[in-house]
C-alpha cells in the first residue's frame, strides 16, 4: 500500500466518523483546505501519473464528504422533528403593530370634522396647470407665487401645485352648486425650512358655494373645525387679510400651546399661529368657471395638515414630523 492510499484511508476513515457537519468541516479542511497535504503535493507535482493520482485521491475524498453532509443534515433533520415539538395550538408570539402617522391622523380628525357636515372629500392631481393654480383662481401676472422662486415649474405650463386651491375649480366645472367640498393632499412650494415651515406639506382646503351664504358662515364652519382639532380650550382669532381669489379675506390664527400665548420661538414670540388663508370666493373666480356671481356665493378656506398636528400636540418644531424619529413618531 502506497502512502497515498493510506492517507486516503485515513481521511475516509475521519469522514465517516464526523458526528456533526461542524466535524466534518474540520475534516475536509484538514484534508482537503489549502494547507492540506493534498493541496501542497499538487502545486509540486511535475509529472502526469503523480497528478492523476493525487486528482482521483481529491475527488474521491470531495465525493466522500458531500455524502456524508447529506446524512448528517437528514439525521439533523430527524433529530429536530423528534425533539423540537411545536404545538401549532398554542398562541404565536405577539408581534408589535405601528400606528398612523401623526399626519395621518390628523387628516382623518379633519375628513371626519368635515363628513360631519356633510362635505365631499376630493384628492386631486399634484401636478397642476398653470391655468387651475394660478389663472382661473385670479392671481393676477405679478403675484409672487407666479415666480420659480416660489414655485416648483416643469415648464411654461406646469407645475407642482402651490395649495390645494385648483381642485376647487375642478369641482365647480364638474358640478353644479350647491358645492360643499373639502380637498386635501399634499402641496409644494420654496420655501426655507423653519420651525413652523416646510418645502413639501399637506393642505385642507375646503369650498362651499351656494345661495345667501356669507362670511358669518365661514367664521362659523372654521370655528367648529377648529374646537374639533385643538379642543374648546384654545382661543381662535380671525384678522383681515388679502387673498387673491377671495374677498373680503381672513387669516384664521390659533392660540400658542407651547407657550400658552405668552411668546415663544415657535410662535414668532407673538403668542398665536397662523393657520392658513380664508374668505368669500371672489365674483372673478365665479366667472371664470361660468357661474354668476349674482345668483351664487361662496368662501373658502385653506390650512396646514402639519400646523395642524404641530399645534394640537404642542410640537415646537414641524421639522420633526417630516425627520422619522421613531422617539417622536411613537408617542403620537
Amino acid at each position: 500500500m502506497t502512502d497515498w492510499q493510506q492517507h486516503e484511508q485515513q481521511a475516509m476513515a475521519a469522514i465517516a466518523a464526523a458526528p456533526t457537519t461542524d466535524a466534518l468541516e474540520e475534516v475536509r479542511v484538514s484534508y482537503l483546505g489549502r494547507k492540506s497535504e493534498v493541496a501542497l503535493a499538487l502545486r509540486e507535482v511535475r509529472d502526469r501519473e503523480t497528478g492523476q493520482l493525487l486528482n482521483g485521491v481529491r475527488g474521491r475524498l470531495d465525493g466522500a464528504l458531500t455524502a456524508r453532509e447529506r446524512v448528517l443534515a437528514e439525521e439533523e433533520l430527524d433529530r429536530r422533528l423528534r425533539e423540537e415539538i411545536v404545538d401549532v395550538t398554542l398562541p404565536g408570539t405577539e408581534q408589535p403593530l405601528g400606528h398612523l402617522h401623526p399626519i395621518t391622523q390628523v387628516r382623518r380628525a379633519v375628513e371626519d370634522a368635515f363628513l360631519g357636515l356633510g362635505y365631499e372629500v376630493r384628492d386631486d392631481r399634484e401636478v397642476e396647470t398653470v391655468a387651475y393654480n394660478f389663472d382661473k383662481l385670479a392671481f393676477l401676472p405679478t403675484h409672487s407665487a407666479r415666480s420659480p422662486r416660489d414655485t416648483f415649474f416643469f415648464d411654461d405650463d406646469h407645475v407642482l401645485r402651490t395649495e390645494t386651491s385648483p381642485s376647487q375649480i375642478h369641482i365647480m366645472e364638474e358640478k353644479e352648486p350647491p358645492i360643499y367640498m373639502v380637498s386635501i393632499g399634499r402641496v409644494y412650494r420654496r420655501d426655507a425650512i423653519t420651525a413652523t415651515r416646510y418645502p413639501i406639506f399637506h393642505q385642507f382646503e375646503g369650498l362651499a358655494v351656494d345661495r345667501g351664504l356669507t362670511l358669518a358662515d365661514l367664521q362659523g364652519t372654521l370655528l367648529h373645525v377648529m374646537r374639533a382639532l385643538y379642543g374648546p380650550d384654545r382661543r381662535v382669532r380671525f384678522r383681515t387679510h388679502y387673498f387673491p381669489f377671495t374677498e373680503p379675506s381672513i387669516e384664521p390664527d390659533v392660540s400658542c400651546g407651547i407657550c400658552g400665548g405668552s411668546g415663544c420661538r415657535t410662535c414668532k414670540f407673538s403668542g398665536w399661529i397662523e393657520m392658513g388663508g380664508a374668505g368669500m370666493v371672489d365674483p372673478r373666480v365665479f366667472e371664470n368657471v361660468g357661474l354668476d356671481p349674482e345668483e351664487w356665493s361662496g368662501f373658502a378656506f385653506g390650512c396646514g395638515l402639519e400646523r395642524t398636528t404641530q399645534l394640537r400636540h404642542d410640537i415646537p418644531d414641524i421639522r420633526a414630523l417630516w425627520e422619522g424619529d421613531l422617539r417622536v413618531l411613537r408617542q403620537f
